[in-house]
């Protein structure tokens, strides 16, 4: 681990870094779980009597500084990670389906689900300060550069799994119009966790020879790690080790849908307009496993007798994990209190989504999407989500579907992707189009078979 473990986790979060899951399959006519895993309502609007979701996955990255020319170019990627001045951010999120079961009962749906998810986050690096460290580049020629941010800036690594119960019911039916009601309740199954926030630095970062030091600082410092990735959370099998936990949270979501019927379709719930809203993933869980940490420092970094200059970053160069790191500044005297042993809480990313789905002519259809979050990143409890916006124009049948989601994110920016549907099983990608003909910052794939019948 190189320097500081919250300057190697920012450039291993390009690596595996997020969009909105399912894109285009979750506001597909062809009705299942997917759908109903972005607004519960839609489960009523079942495709068939039941559906058994067999695998589905959805694997996004993003970044807002490195796109694929940087990485064709054969560009340094330790310059192009740090460049500009804005800060610098990444997301990588997964989630992974596992058997999943539906079932229509007329005016009534239910429906079981079994997900993991497992995110890295990034929030809001300040490049400067970062570009110094690893490139040793203090603004060009000057040895001293001067600190001061007002917000909060992280590196958060979570695992959970999720069994959740949906219940959805018709509530009005007419020859013209259709309204639709559903909730889902979440178990949550708290894996592993670990959180680096620095909120609020202030303070000097100085070349003295070839050292970098840290003096005259101060920050409001949180380490908080729980589970396999108290050990680490740099490489992929730090992930996998402890996936998911006891039972020790719970969420909710709720969601409306609206559709006006197309008569002059013999298709079922055919619809001239489908609209909806939800609200995800409202809850926490609680993390206490034997190995849990969670404190709050005051970082306080001066000149003292053992250590004129500084925090010595070079200091940070053989540590492993988070306890290193503490390690390091509390033996140096910079910490104000011993790490604290006890069980945290930590918040889902609860988002407001809402969609819109038209049918231009025949077959063609538009769809607007829209998700705004409802927390900020920045808190150190909080995982993290995006605001989202996406268009996607489709050709629809019942067992061929083609769709383009051209979406606009807080990270990444500007995207298109290509997405098919055969029957059950489909495939697509948010951002291929972009990565194959634009200089895209994000990476994504989505693929799952759903079975359908009766």
């Amino acid at each position: 681990m190189k320097k500081t473990i919250l300057i190697l986790l920012m450039f291993i979060g390009f690596n595996t870094s997020a969009q909105e899951h399912f894109s285009g399959i979750s506001t597909s006519r062809r009705v299942g779980i997917i759908n109903a895993s972005m607004n519960p309502a839609e489960l009523v609007n079942l495709s068939g009597k039941f559906e058994a979701n067999i695998f589905a996955t959805s694997v996004n990255v993003a970044n807002n500084k490195i796109g694929f020319k940087d990485i064709l170019a054969g560009d340094d990627l330790k310059k192009a990670l740090f460049k500009g001045t804005d800060p610098a951010n990444f997301k990588t999120d997964v989630e992974v389906y596992g058997p999943s079961f539906a079932v229509n009962l007329k005016k009534w749906a239910f429906g079981i689900t079994t997900k993991m998810n497992a995110r890295l986050d990034v929030v809001d690096v300040n490049t400067q300060l970062a570009d110094a460290i690893i490139n040793k580049n203090v603004l060009g020629l000057l040895s001293t550069s001067t600190y001061n941010n007002d917000y909060n800036q992280r590196v958060a690594a979570t695992t959970w799994g999720e069994l959740g119960l949906t219940a959805a019911t018709n509530i009005i039916n007419t020859d013209k119009h259709r309204f639709n009601a559903g909730v889902t309740f979440k178990f949550l199954f708290p894996g592993s966790y670990a959180n680096f926030g620095l909120d609020k630095f202030a303070g000097d970062l100085n070349i003295i020879g070839t050292k970098n030091y840290i003096n005259n600082a101060t920050a409001g410092l949180n380490v908080a790690y729980s589970g396999g990735l108290a050990n680490s959370f740099t490489n992929f099998g730090d992930y996998t080790k402890a996936l998911i936990g006891g039972l020790n949270g719970f969420a909710g979501d709720i969601g409306v849908n609206y559709q006006l019927k197309d008569k002059n379709s013999s298709a079922k719930n055919a619809y001239k307009l489908n609209l909806g809203a939800s609200i995800r993933n409202v809850g926490s869980m609680t993390f206490k496993d034997s190995n849990n940490y969670a404190t709050t420092y005051k970082l306080n970094i001066n000149s003292t007798i053992a250590s004129p200059n500084g925090q010595d970053l070079d200091d940070f160069n053989n540590v492993k994990n988070l306890g290193d790191v503490e390690n390091v500044l509390k033996n140096n005297g910079y910490l104000n209190i011993v790490p604290v042993q006890n069980k945290f809480d930590v918040k889902l990313p609860t988002v407001f989504s809402g969609y819109a789905d038209v049918k231009i002519i025949y077959k063609f259809f538009l769809t607007g999407f829209v998700q705004r979050k409802m927390n900020s990143n920045n808190n150190n409890e909080q995982i993290t989500s995006q605001n989202i916006i996406t268009l996607t124009p489709r050709f629809s049948t019942k067992y061929v579907e083609v769709f383009l989601p051209i979406s606009n994110s807080d990270i990444a920016g500007s995207t298109t992707g290509f997405g098919l549907r055969l029957g059950g099983f489909f495939i697509s990608s948010n951002s291929i189009l972009s990565a194959l003909t634009s200089d895209s910052k994000q990476a994504d794939f989505n693929t799952g078979f759903r079975w359908s019948f009766l």
